[in-house]
């Protein structure tokens, strides 16, 4: 009420004054501006409650009035005063201390909190309609912060005009501001969060600041304060208002804005908050979860995680820990997604280096089974969780390293967490070689290209684990009429028996239902070679220690239809890393190298030949993770885990070459097992729900053995089918 006094006051003044020229009454009310922040110790006062917007309409007047009284396009005297003195860029910088986004989120639990995150949700939504406008919220910061708390204001010489745009427009960083420039790692609060809040704020409150030392830190010489409150805001005790925080960011994050992405990833603590909070939420996790636990929990939805223990019928120790943990993850794995490309990398780093390095990676590498376990299951649902292909690059560097060149076996270790996740694989503990095969079973299905290239093809590049033999005129006409040269007819081998009726390739429908071909893949007519390779898988094991065809509903041609399904997939995510066709030519592959399968290989060929001496989950999962590898459409996965006519270089082994070592073996076997046939037999029908459960038959593990191995060679025909049915369809 005052200030409008003031005004009035000073309007009949001025009317009564005699007139001054128009240049002398600008440069009057300019100065009267300046005068007032010069002056003023109340920074905080709102412009309303000041003189200033009348005199800001009085120097807009003169500036019309002036105009109105000269030429067109002749520049009067107060114009090429306000360009000379910049006093547009100065009230631009005058305006953004006015301070009214910093002051959101300087205190939590206020009573306009909810009046803030609207404000300020409002304006990032202005800003997504229109990104550039953020530009003017990157407030420019050319000193260093020299202590904690002071406060370097407009000089008198900038508000007469020096170069205002440079100026520091007053505003402090607050210590949080400053958490990322020394590494400076979060403490941790043991309350417990109450169990009616929303656990994305509720478990991340726990988190706190170590200040800085004074006069230590010189950050990027941009300001985001934009930024600043809403990372201060998702601190709130309230969950909604927390919430409304993230989605802000969310916002401002997927602006196109270069400038923008620099300065939110290197003058604000966001990527600080994202790992330190992930790191908070991991350490709360209990030291032992139930991996089934981990597995089963539900799907995980950022905003939508809030969580009663009383009602919850399904509760565990550590359900609250494990739910605030993936949610948070979800949040950094959809903020990475939706960020602008440059954002995007930095953040994802800061997860690598900060959270996958620094928190994860002691826990896997640790000899407690318990922990490992726990460890392991962990990683395994964040892989299959995330969908970002910037945090998935950064998660499969971390887990397999960045190695490209060929394996050897002296240097198998270079990678120590690839090596140790691999050697878990053959673990003491079957839960350990379970999950951690899950895990890179579910890996493998990722929309990542150095996945299989590092476990896999970069061991086959040049094709050195087969014998090159030079055709002669003879051998080619045998290979046109769709015979393999050399290769021996494993149907006439006393090894293999004749197909049972029910296993053969009749079913006519599926020639019209395979996968279309890939456009760079080669059309040939390899219908009789197909036919040989699925004949050889399903005569592999003999007839005696089969027991499918004794059970309705159990024939090859049940897994025709999930192979071309996944084979389908396969070839949806492969299609754009452009790999060839067809396999490199011999004449072109350094054959003289020695050959090593690669670890990955290595242990899963290790344990593929144990089959008739290992649990049967265990068997299911190594069995699962190879028929995943022979799936992808690349030439030289598919030769040497798929072509039983491979010719194999001396030393070497092949799938194929192990599972007739195990089959051999066998043989031997089941002469020394009384009423081998009716055993297998029961033992399937018990496995499959159609026998209840009775004595335990003598032998068990050995006989569950051989059924995985019967089901597993079926699967690889209809593998081999399908794939060279996709290869010769027009």
């Amino acid at each position: 009420m005052f200030s409008k006094f003031t005004s009035i006051l000073q309007h009949a003044v001025e009317a009564l004054a005699p007139s001054l020229p128009l240049q002398e009454d600008f440069v009057y009310h300019w100065k009267a501006i300046t005068h007032y922040y010069i002056e003023t110790s109340d920074d905080k006062a709102p412009v309303t409650d000041t003189n200033i917007p009348s005199h800001l309409e009085q120097m807009l007047d003169i500036l019309v009035q002036e105009e109105n009284e000269r030429e067109s396009g002749e520049t009067g005297p107060c114009m090429e005063y306000l360009l000379h003195h910049k006093i547009l860029e100065t009230l631009y910088t005058l305006g953004k201390a006015d301070k009214l986004i910093r002051l959101c989120g300087e205190v939590l639990a206020t009573p306009t909190e909810n009046e803030e995150i609207q404000f300020l949700c409002i304006v990032c939504a202005k800003l997504k309609q229109d990104p550039y406008l953020v530009n003017f919220f990157l407030e420019n910061k050319l000193k260093s912060l020299a202590s904690k708390g002071a406060q370097n204001v407009v000089s008198e010489d900038t508000l007469k005009g020096e170069d205002s745009l440079s100026a520091d427009t007053g505003l402090s960083r607050q210590p949080e501001e400053l958490c990322g420039a020394t590494g400076v790692e979060p403490t941790e609060s043991e309350e417990e969060p109450p169990h009616q809040m929303d656990e994305l704020s509720t478990s991340l409150d726990d988190l706190s600041v170590t200040s800085l030392p004074e006069a230590s830190v010189v950050r990027p010489n941009q300001d985001y304060n934009l930024v600043n409150s809403l990372l201060n805001l998702t601190r709130s005790p309230d969950g909604r208002i927390a919430v409304k925080a993230c989605e802000g960011l969310m916002l401002l994050v997927s602006l196109p804005e270069p400038a923008a992405a620099k300065c939110l990833t290197q003058s604000t603590c966001l990527c600080e908050l994202l790992t330190d909070r992930l790191a908070s939420l991991y350490k709360a996790l209990p030291q032992s979860v139930d991996p089934l636990d981990i597995e089963t929990v539900e799907a995980i939805n950022w905003g939508l995680d809030s969580y009663s223990h009383k009602e919850d019928a399904s509760a565990f120790p550590g359900k609250r820990a494990l739910i605030s943990f993936l949610s948070w993850f979800d949040y950094c794995d959809q903020l990475i997604k939706e960020a602008q490309k440059t954002a995007a990398v930095a953040l994802a780093k800061a997860v690598h280096q900060r959270f996958f390095i620094g928190v994860m990676e002691p826990q896997l590498m640790q000899t407690s089974e318990i922990g490992i376990l726990t460890s392991t299951a962990l990683l395994h649902r964040i892989v299959r969780q995330v969908t970002s292909d910037v945090l998935l690059q950064e998660m499969v560097v971390f887990i397999l390293g960045e190695q490209r060149e060929p394996e050897t076996l002296a240097e198998i270790s270079r990678h120590p967490l690839r090596h140790r996740l691999i050697e878990h694989c053959d673990h003491i503990s079957d839960e350990i070689s379970i999950m951690t095969l899950r895990m890179f079973e579910h890996l493998l299905q990722k929309p990542n290209e150095h996945i299989l290239y590092n476990l896999v093809l970069r061991n086959l590049e040049e094709r050195n684990y087969t014998e090159y033999k030079p055709l002669c005129p003879e051998d080619k006409d045998v290979v046109e009429n769709g015979l393999i040269a050399g290769a021996v007819d494993l149907e006439e081998d006393p090894l293999f028996t004749d197909i049972p009726p029910d296993n053969t390739l009749s079913n006519p429908e599926w020639l019209s239902s395979s996968p279309p071909a890939t456009p760079d893949h080669p059309r040939n007519d390899g219908k009789t070679e197909v036919h040989k390779i699925v004949n050889s898988f399903l005569c592999l094991v003999p007839d005696e220690a089969k027991s499918s065809y004794h059970v309705e509903g159990t024939g090859y041609d049940t897994y025709l239809r999930d192979a071309h399904r996944q084979f389908r997939d396969y070839c949806a995510i492969c299609l754009r890393w452009e790999w060839p066709g067809s396999p490199k030519a011999l004449e072109k592959c350094n054959l003289e190298a020695p050959f090593f399968e690669g670890h990955f290989l290595k242990v899963l060929f290790d344990r593929m030949g144990r089959i008739l001496d290992q649990p049967y989950d265990v068997n299911l999962q190594v069995t699962s993770v190879l028929s995943r590898l022979s799936l992808f459409p690349h030439p030289h996965t598919h030769e040497y885990l798929l072509d039983p006519y491979v010719n194999l270089a001396s030393g070497c082994r092949s799938l194929f070459s192990v599972i007739v070592r195990v089959v051999g073996d066998l043989m031997v076997r089941i002469q020394r097992i009384q009423d081998f046939t009716p055993k297998l037999l029961l033992v399937r029908k018990r496995l499959l729900g159609l026998e209840p459960e009775g004595p335990i038959i003598d032998h068990i593990t050995l006989l569950e053995g051989v059924i995985v191995l019967e089901e597993f060679c079926k699967e690889l025909a209809a593998i081999a089918f399908v794939k060279y049915h996709a290869s010769s369809t027009p």
